[in-house]
């Protein structure tokens, strides 16, 4: 009998193969863990298809991926093809005998190990370089789809006349195939060489011949074809100079041909091109010769050529041709960079005027006069106020606003149109009474409302804080009824479900309430297979078995206004800034999108991310997300996203520009026409900041127009550093209603200023017409300064050391708080400038910011006073007479009233109406030790009473006798006027203090 024992120590343990359960099971885990994988995949492209499908913009979505399916298919084929072949053919070109030699002794356990694998070894190898290439190449959709349907620009390049569309559209795609082309040819080099050699075919230590006749010859045409893909490069390098970027002292980032490019460089490439086209040849010819002697004396004279031709022969020209006299020779080139930068950036025709910038009248009663109609003096910071928002209009703790208010336009009760703060009461998740999933995601889902504010008046509750015409929870005010769910918005980055089981908080005029969303956003979470792949996307298992989930659930996400116009055009850049706006009885976001492009000839190229940076953009809002580099940019499409459902509108704005009717080509149907833009949402669309701050970065190169005045540099300017932040960064450009000069009217516009390079003093103004309603919209002015002004830094520096501020400032150190400047707004007047700067103060008593004083300057003359009007009044030395509104009254000129302006019974019942209001906020001031406050209260009870006494009735007239009917002044409180309290304050008051103050006078 064998011995079937384990030896000494007990019976051998036999190990057979697993029992047909455990295989079973172990392959049913194995395909789990396959197909789990496979769901975790998938989940990401079944969610991204189901919101697209959601927002209809579902071809979006499949002509972007069917593009990159196509070109992965198509370059990761050609590149397996290209790899495959080269190394299958080297593989039957091996020598049937290898060398008897120790290289090759060594080399045959590396063959005989292949042997058994050499299908799977090539499939392996081509496999993998083909899903690299592949992958690679998907990520050029956007050039291949400006390749197949780019569109004319209808204007030629100087230097080799071809349309402005070849570099655009066509050159970035022959510079990708011929990268490609590259690739394939070193990679298939590469690998022939390798198996030639693991084969026998290329010897590197053996005796005798170094390669094969086959080896040669296959080497050789793969050499052959990289020298003719070189020899192509150099043909397209040609075009490449009018698109190629160098350093040039006239200018930074100086894109296009110079003289040592078209006399030297030029020449170069074609003569190179000659050279490698010949080279290629000798290699070719390899396959009969067999013999490298020729190609390698080809590709050295080739290599010799570049650095004599491509290297020296334009540092020579440049150094000896050029540089005695560089200004002369590069005039004709510069000339072309000032013309295609001035056209790519839509500057082409900013209009430069001189203006003085000193008076030209010396009738302070006519500058006075000339100072109300102006401008519409925005003392309400948008980029200051928004905490005085936060803490009169928040409400609850789960609300907020942005640090940075939006500037709009809307017509008052009176329909005169007025400059608006306005923004949106938006969720704060941080802000939740108990953070937990539900609460995060089911119950406190929307913002609620918009709260907006008089541009250029304050409210009386408190003094100095912004004049609402949109306020409350639920808002009401001057916007009338509209709906007032925020689903979507700035600060709205987390998903939210809605719709189901889960009812969310809401409000209504008597209160909190709940509600159920009703609008068709978002995606059904109503079947499992939905929810699943939500679950596996989120990372959040309780959406798969959640209760709070069920029938008419939906899943709200990518909220912002920006990701969504971003997801469904993904071919545009979008601003930085989006702004809300009430259009129809809907909530609005309202958001500026650009096509660019980096290859348009001879313009100057910008950084975006750079160029849009200013002293805001750190903390208070997002600067256009894309920091690469362009040399066009147009404003091409407007695009809305509802607030309640998220529906997202594109539509047309620039109609000429052809990088827009690229796109529109490629993705048929997702832009609307220009004359679908509804006359109200026109009414609210605006010249976008981040374009306009490009386009001032170059207009201080850019403005001029001379060669030799634009290489010298002598007129440059610079965007000045803003004097009113603290953080460094260049001053921000301001919206604001005014006249330039020669104008009649008032227009909505965006301005800045410049200064010279390198100095403080003010250099030039700018404004282009921001209202889109306008047949002049984007009408650029510039206005160049020929006479000595203060900068807006210095009209800063000169404040700071004004006496009465330091004054105001000693005051308040006493109060604990700290003082803040608004936006210093510059206004041409009369020849000179005009700069109106709002002062806040926060701290104290309250932590938010209240405008306290109004700074202005003309000419040599710096004032600090209570308000708007007395600064007028003060920095030209006379009272307003009356004879003009002031900015942004609702009163009619005294002339149209019934009453004479400074005396009967109405002047008489509002003055003693606003010394008790002065009395009572004085009162409230001292039991709080709120002194700056307290002085304020005192000046507007002496102001009262001053304008009292003259507003008393002479004896024995028909006056006194109505006045002593009258009831007391308590019944007629500024805070239950119809009229906003703009008409209590100075600024809004067009009765004149001049003649109050000569009854003053009288009766003293």
């Amino acid at each position: 009998m064998p011995d079937r024992g384990g030896g000494p120590t007990g019976p051998r343990i036999r190990v057979g193969r697993p029992s047909r359960r455990a295989r079973t099971l172990l392959m049913t885990l194995g395909v789990l863990a396959v197909l789990a994988m496979a769901f975790v995949m998938f989940a990401g492209f079944w969610t991204d298809w189901l919101w697209y499908r959601s927002v209809a913009y579902s071809s979006v979505f499949t002509t972007t991926l069917w593009t990159k399916i196509g070109l992965f298919l198509v370059f990761g084929l050609l590149m397996a093809i290209a790899i495959g072949v080269n190394i299958w053919l080297a593989h039957r070109l091996r020598p049937p005998l290898s060398a008897m030699s120790l290289e090759q002794q060594s080399l045959d356990r590396y063959r005989m190990s292949i042997a058994p694998y050499k299908k799977w070894v090539l499939l392996a190898v081509t496999a993998l370089v083909g899903l690299i290439a592949g992958a690679s190449a998907s990520g050029q959709w956007r050039t291949w789809l400006m390749y197949v349907n780019g569109t004319s620009f209808g204007q030629k390049d100087p230097q080799f006349q071809l349309d402005v569309s070849f570099y655009a559209f066509d050159l970035p795609w022959y510079r990708f195939m011929l990268g490609f082309g590259f690739a394939a040819t070193v990679l298939s080099l590469i690998a022939a060489a390798l198996t030639h050699y693991l084969y026998g075919g290329l010897r590197i230590t053996s005796p005798g011949a170094r390669a094969t006749g086959a080896a040669t010859g296959h080497l050789s045409v793969l050499l052959g074809i990289f020298v003719s893909l070189k020899a192509v490069a150099y043909w397209l390098d040609r075009y490449g100079l009018a698109v190629k970027s160098s350093d040039f002292k006239a200018t930074d980032n100086w894109t296009g041909l110079r003289y040592v490019d078209a006399n030297a460089y030029l020449p170069a490439k074609t003569i190179l091109f000659c050279i490698a086209a010949i080279c290629a040849v000798l290699f070719f010819a390899t396959l009969w010769r067999r013999t490298w002697q020729l190609p390698v004396i080809g590709f050295g004279l080739m290599v010799l050529s570049a650095i004599l031709i491509g290297g020296l022969y334009p540092a020579i020209v440049q150094k000896f041709q050029v540089q005695p006299n560089e200004q002369a020779k590069e005039a004709p080139f510069i000339q072309k960079n000032i013309n295609a930068t001035r056209d790519a950036y839509g500057i082409d025709d900013a209009k430069v005027d001189d203006y003085e910038g000193q008076a030209t009248t010396e009738d302070d009663t006519k500058l006075r006069a000339a100072a109300n109609t102006a401008a519409s003096y925005r003392v309400m910071d948008p980029n200051v106020v928004s905490p005085a928002f936060q803490q009169l209009q928040q409400r609850r703790n789960y609300y907020q606003f942005p640090r940075t208010l939006d500037v709009d336009r809307y017509k008052d009760k009176d329909g005169k149109e007025q400059d608006t703060i306005i923004g949106l009461r938006e969720l704060n998740i941080q802000g939740l009474p108990k953070r937990n999933w539900i609460n995060d995601h089911f119950t406190y889902t929307h913002g609620y409302g918009a709260i907006a504010a008089r541009g250029t008046t304050t409210g009386t509750n408190p003094t100095g804080s912004p004049d609402f015409t949109e306020s409350g929870l639920p808002s009401t005010g001057e916007f009338g009824k509209y709906e007032q769910r925020i689903y979507y918005g700035e600060k709205t980055e987390q998903y939210s479900i809605v719709g189901g089981p889960q009812k969310e908080l809401d409000y209504e005029e008597d209160g909190e309430k709940t509600t159920s969303y009703e609008g068709d956003s978002g995606v059904s979470l109503s079947n499992s297979f939905n929810r699943a792949a939500y679950a596996v996307a989120f990372s959040e298992p309780q959406i798969m078995y959640s209760g709070a989930i069920g029938d008419g659930s939906r899943i709200l996400y990518n909220r912002t206004p920006k990701e969504r116009v971003e997801a469904v055009a993904p071919w545009l850049t979008i601003d930085g800034d989006a702004y809300p706006a009430v259009v129809d009885g809907r909530i609005k976001w309202i958001v500026d999108a650009y096509t660019t492009t980096n290859g348009y000839p001879y313009a100057s190229r910008t950084t975006l991310g750079d160029t849009t940076a200013d002293s805001l953009t750190t903390n208070q809002r997002a600067v256009v997300a894309q920091q690469n580099q362009v040399n066009y940019i147009r404003n091409s499409v407007k695009a809305t996203v509802d607030a309640y459902d998220g529906k997202v509108k594109l539509y047309e704005w620039d109609t000429e520009d052809p990088v827009l009717k690229t796109w529109r080509k490629a993705f048929p149907g997702t832009v609307e026409p220009r004359g679908d833009i509804p006359q109200e949402l026109m009414d609210h669309l605006r010249y976008p900041q981040d374009l306009f701050k490009v386009q001032r970065e170059l207009l201080t190169r850019y403005h001029v127009e001379d060669p030799a005045q634009f290489y010298s540099g002598s007129d440059a300017w610079q965007v000045p550093d803003d004097p009113t932040n603290k953080e460094p960064g260049s001053v921000p450009p301001y919206y604001l209603s005014m006249k330039m000069p020669g104008q009649n009217e008032q227009e909505f516009s965006l301005t800045t200023t410049f200064t010279p390079r390198g100095r403080p003093n003010l250099g030039a103004f700018m404004a282009v017409n921001a209202d889109a309603a306008s047949k002049d919209y984007g009408t650029m002015r510039l206005l160049r300064v020929t006479s000595t002004v203060k900068g807006p830094g210095q009209v800063q520096s000169e404040l700071n050391g004004n006496d009465d501020v330091a004054e105001f400032v000693r005051n308040l150190k006493g109060t604990d708080s700290d003082i803040e400047y608004g936006n210093l707004l510059t206004v041409p007047l009369e020849g000179g400038f005009l700069y109106i700067e709002p002062v806040y103060t926060r701290g104290g008593n309250q932590n938010y910011p209240l405008l306290r004083k109004v700074a202005a300057s003309y000419g040599s003359k710096i004032v600090f006073e209570n308000n708007l009007k007395d600064a007028l009044n003060a920095v030209f030395g006379v009272e307003d007479d009356g004879s003009t509104p002031p900015p942004d009254s609702d009163d009619p000129p005294p002339g149209e009233t019934d009453d004479p302006p400074a005396t009967g019974s109405a002047a008489l019942k509002k003055a003693i109406a606003d010394a008790q209001k002065a009395y009572s906020d004085g009162e409230k001031a001292l039991q709080e030790q709120d002194w700056p406050a307290y002085g304020k209260a005192q000046e507007a009870l002496q102001d009262a009473l001053e304008r009292a006494a003259a507003a008393q009735p002479k004896a024995g007239s028909e006056g006194d006798k109505a006045d002593g009917a009258e009831k007391p002044a308590g019944d007629a409180k500024p805070e239950g006027d119809a009229k906003p309290e703009g008409d209590a304050e100075p600024e809004g008051d067009a009765k004149p203090d001049s003649s109050a103050e000569q009854a003053s006078d009288q009766g003293s």
